[in-house]
Parts: structure tokens; sequence; C-alpha cells
């Protein structure tokens, strides 16, 4: 067999090319905004070759990952669920914590975030749930609830420790169950059982949330207060009460603060990014001369899009915002030209995952948004996180692949049978 070109990077051209835009991207700006990682590790190149070889990886996940038929994808569903349920029970009860949020599991020397896995596997769940179950006039009764089954108590191990994230997907699956013909009316309701739950988890996130005083007399919000006694299990549950009531009270205070009181030791992720934003202009500074990225937390993961619009300015902020639209715009094209139900649902949600994240992210970095700690899909430094991202690329890919068989005459023999 002769290896090409084509051979190897098949599927859609339009969603590699936006893949390698946005890896491209990551490379220059995660190595224009790992100035602390440099500094830290005495190591001018380490960091940024540490992300090549991840985004590396990942290009090599994106290449086997297409070459696999979506439907050996409904193979893998059962077994990715048990995966997801074993390891979130795994984080939450004797996770790695970084940066305050348990959210990591080592295995075998090797750390990653379950709620990754957990991510794509409610994706590929819901979508083989609402392809099995399509009739003419929509979705039989009972897809609603399967659904529930399956997402829900996924989701609410994932809240725990990651409440953006189980945000993320509640989003996700919504939108999947609208394209999937799920009835409104189901739909309607849960979305105002979801607001009446998040009204109750709000009051009680805003009771349990602990204040501590600091030595110079101020009072902060702290996600538990250290006590000598190990934690009860509700102490476990809810310790990141007080990073939620922190975050939700800044973001609701719309109380004006002049430049010179605005406190930056206190409100560091905020008041950086909104300076980085407010000083890039239309073209912005050009790639390697942030002057926030050395003082900006997190400037190479959460706050990346900050540090873009720094350094690239209003067009190239709006150009990475297009190119996260662009590539939901291209699944939902791809899923037009399936034949089969699994894959459209599947490109479907995937595309819906990605990009939801990215706004999320974005809407965070120029404060329309509180403060959720999710990273720029495929742009932000990370591991586990950029690596799944990439196989969900690469299964995306698949479907473009199985989706580029469906020849002109099916279509014409498909609208013959559904006019006779």
């Amino acid at each position: 067999m002769k290896i090409s070109i084509g051979n190897i990077f098949k599927g859609d051209k339009v969603i590699w090319m936006i893949f390698f835009f946005l890896c491209i991207v990551s490379l220059i700006e995660v190595f224009s905004s790992s100035s602390t990682l440099t500094y830290n590790k005495a190591s001018y190149w380490g960091p940024i070759f540490k992300h090549g070889g991840i985004l590396f990886a990942g290009l090599i996940c994106v290449v086997i990952v297409q070459n696999i038929d979506c439907k050996y994808f409904k193979i893998a569903t059962i077994f990715l669920i048990l995966l997801s349920v074993i390891t979130l029970l795994w984080v939450l009860m004797a996770g790695q914590s970084t940066n305050g949020a348990q959210r990591w599991v080592s295995f075998f020397g090797v750390q990653f975030q379950p709620s990754e896995i957990a991510k794509g596997t409610i994706v590929l769940a819901v979508a083989q749930i609402l392809s099995a179950m399509q009739t003419e006039n929509g979705t039989e009764e009972k897809t609603f609830k399967y659904i529930m089954t399956i997402s829900v108590p996924l989701m609410v191990l994932i809240m725990f420790e990651n409440l953006s994230t189980a945000m993320l997907i509640g989003v996700v699956v919504v939108g999947m169950m609208f394209f999937g013909r799920v009835s409104k009316k189901k739909i309607g309701k849960l979305i105002g059982g979801v607001a009446l739950v998040g009204v109750v988890l709000l009051m009680l996130v805003m009771l349990v949330g602990k204040e501590e005083t600091v030595p110079n007399g101020k009072n902060v919000l702290t996600e538990q207060v250290e006590k000598k006694e190990s934690p009860g299990l509700f102490d476990k549950i809810f310790h990141r009460a007080g990073t939620w009531k922190g975050r939700i009270l800044k973001f609701v205070n719309n109380e004006e603060v002049a430049p010179n009181d605005f406190d930056l030791d206190k409100d560091s992720q905020v008041g950086h990014a909104n300076i980085a934003i407010a000083s890039s202009g239309f073209i912005g500074k050009g790639p390697g001369n942030s002057e926030e990225r050395d003082l900006l937390p997190q400037a190479f993961s959460d706050f990346i899009y900050a540090i873009i619009i720094e350094e690239l300015g209003l067009i190239g902020g709006i150009f990475i915002m297009l190119l996260y639209i662009f590539l939901l715009w291209r699944a939902g094209r791809i899923a037009e030209r399936c034949v089969n139900n699994f894959p459209a649902f599947l490109i479907m949600g995937l595309a819906l995952l990605l990009v939801t994240q990215a706004m999320f992210n974005m809407m965070v970095a120029v404060g329309l948004a509180p403060v959720t700690g999710q990273p720029l899909p495929l742009i932000s430094k990370g591991g586990t996180s950029t690596v799944i991202n990439c196989m969900y690329i690469g299964a995306m890919l698949s479907v473009s692949i199985s989706a580029k068989k469906k020849k002109p005459i099916n279509r014409l023999e498909t609208e013959k049978i559904k006019t006779s």
C-alpha cells in the first residue's frame, strides 16, 4: 500500500484545517504565555517542548481514531460508562488536588482528569440512545428517560469537583436532545427543573461557603477552612462551595471600582485579564509581546484567550472565535450527509461539546461569565484534555469519512421512497 498525505490525513479537509490552525495558535500562545513556567523550571524551551510533544501525541490519536469505523464506537460505550463511574468515584474519594481542585487521579504515573473521559462518554451514550429510538414523528416516549438515566448520575459525580464541566455537559445534552427531536415539552420541563434545582443549589452554596480571616485582616472566601480532624462526607462533597460562592459574588457585584482602588492581589485573574484585553488595540501587540503574561495566573490555560487578544488584537480574538463556529457549522453539514442517525448525532454532540467549552472560556476571559476554570479546547496548555479533545476531532473525522461514502443515487432513491 502506497503511503501518502491523503492516506494519513483522511476525512473532511475543513476540519483538518481548523484543527491545524488551532494547534499552531496553541504552540505560539502557550510558548508566549509560559514565562512563569520557564522561570520556575529554569528551562527556556522545556515547557513548549512538552506542550509540543502533547500536541504531537494528540495528532497521532487523531490519525488513529479517524480510521476507526463509527459502528465500533458503539461497542466502547458500556466500557467507557463503567470506566467513567469508577474513575469519578475514585477522584471524589482520593483524587489529587491541584490549584484547590481535586480533579486528578494518577494511574501508573499518568495523571488524568476523569471528567474529560466522562464528557465524551455522555455524548457517545446520548448519540446512541437518540439514534436507536428515532421514529417518523420524533423519538419514542422512553428516550428522555433513558438519556436522563445515563447522563444525570455521571453529571452529578462530575459536579462535586467541577461544577462548570457538569453545567457544560448539561447544555450539550439539551442541545443533542433538541437536534434529536426529543419532545420539546419534556425538554422545557427539564430546563425548568434544572433552573429550580439551580436556585436551591445556589442558596445552599451561599449558606455553606466558608469565610476565613487571613493575616492582613481581610475576609476572603476559601474552598474549605483547614481542620485538624479529617473532613466528613458533607465537607468532602461541598469543599468547593467557598470557591463557587466567591466567584458568584464577584460576578454579580456591579459596583464600579476605581483603577487605583482595584485589588489586583485578590482579583488578579480578572484584573490582569481586563488589562490585557483593554491594552490590546485592534491589531494587538504582536506574538510574544504580552505584558500581562507574567502577572496573570493560568495565562497559558484558563485565561489564554486574554493573552491571545492582547497579542493578536481584536482581529485575532474574532478569528479564533470564528474557527470554533466554523467547526460547529461544518459538523452540521457533515451530519446532513450521514445515512445513519448515530454518526450524525455523534458528530453534532462532539462539536457542541468543543464549541460550548470554547465559548465558556472566551466569555470568562472577557468578563461575560464568572470564572469557571474551563480551558480553551486545543489551544490551552494541558495533558489529558488536549489528547482527549484530539480524540474527539478524530471521531468527527471518522464520521466525515463514512458520510463521504453516501452517493447521490442513494439520495434520489430515498426521495423516491418518500414520495411513493
